[in-house]
């Protein structure tokens, strides 16, 4: 297990790096707003020429994304590029390109009824009987309160009828109003238990990495930091693409890590090793 070091904030190391993938759950928001002081580092860090990258497990599309940045007075020049598994998502149903080729065009959707404008000028319909789907879908949970047995159901029904899931993201877990909840990832580790067939998409995915990267010249992948809250997918996906990482403690491991200024290393490495994925760095929040 690599070392871990605690940092109070990103300037004591952003000098090492040239390229700068930040999340969006968890490090720039907390499902209620935007934290302004990351958008403080973020300003920061462009004006120290940094190529800033915004990479997000989100079931939004990029305009939806762009307009909340607007909304709350964070400068869309800040990012060199944004990218979300919901607009990536949307382009692969378009093109049917790979495991989108044969799911069919009806799908049964469950949690939330907003599908975030994935499916927008597609040729795809959603059903309300689960019988008639061709594929399962979901983009986010209906409500903070929700549990995996809420879901039960509709799961061993569609495992049942040997339909694919087709799950945005792969974070079990995410904000949602302020609060850390279910998130669809969790719902598709249940289907495949269930002897299910998933199709996810986000980090720590290759793939999306691959893309979020393909304007950067990635020969010197020393020169380059990834910024997440979340061990499974940011983390991971650091490792799996031989980068460097930043885990945000106070993000959606807060309640085994703790609410410190300065980071439990101690507790960091626990939780690390039980997900067989450690940072390189770790800080409370994103600050500069």
């Amino acid at each position: 297990m690599k070392m871990i070091k605690p940092i109070v904030n990103i300037l004591k190391i952003i000098d090492n790096f040239d390229t700068v993938i930040v999340g969006y759950s968890g490090v720039l928001s907390e499902g209620n707003g935007i934290k302004s002081e990351a958008v403080t580092a973020l300003v920061n860090m462009k004006k120290s020429g940094k190529h800033i990258i915004l990479l997000s497990n989100t079931p939004m599309r990029v305009a939806t994304m762009a307009k909340i940045f607007h909304d709350n007075k964070v400068p869309l020049s800040l990012f060199d590029s944004i990218i979300t598994a919901g607009e990536v998502l949307h382009y692969c149903l378009k093109s049917k390109h790979g495991n989108y080729a044969a799911i069919g065009q009806k799908y049964f959707q469950i949690g939330s009824g907003d599908d975030n404008g994935i499916f927008a000028n597609l040729d795809y319909q959603k059903v309300t009987d689960l019988s008639k789907a061709d594929f399962l879908f979901m983009s986010e949970v209906a409500s903070e309160e929700d549990r995996i047995e809420d879901y039960l159901p509709s799961l061993e029904h569609a495992a049942g009828l040997a339909m694919p899931f087709v799950c945005v993201g792969n974070d079990t877990s995410t904000y949602k109003n302020g609060k850390i909840c279910l998130a669809p990832g969790a719902l598709a580790e249940q289907y495949a238990v269930l002897g299910g067939k998933i199709i996810t998409l986000g980090k720590p995915d290759k793939m999306i990495l691959d893309y979020a990267l393909e304007d950067v010249d990635t020969t010197d992948k020393s020169k380059i930091l990834l910024i997440g809250d979340n061990l499974t997918t940011d983390i991971k996906a650091a490792s799996l693409y031989g980068i460097s990482s930043l885990l945000i403690s106070k993000g959606v491991h807060v309640n085994f890590l703790g609410e410190g200024y300065i980071p439990d290393v101690a507790k960091t490495r626990e939780l690390a090793n039980s997900f067989d994925t450690s940072p390189d760095f770790v800080i409370s929040n994103l600050r500069w």
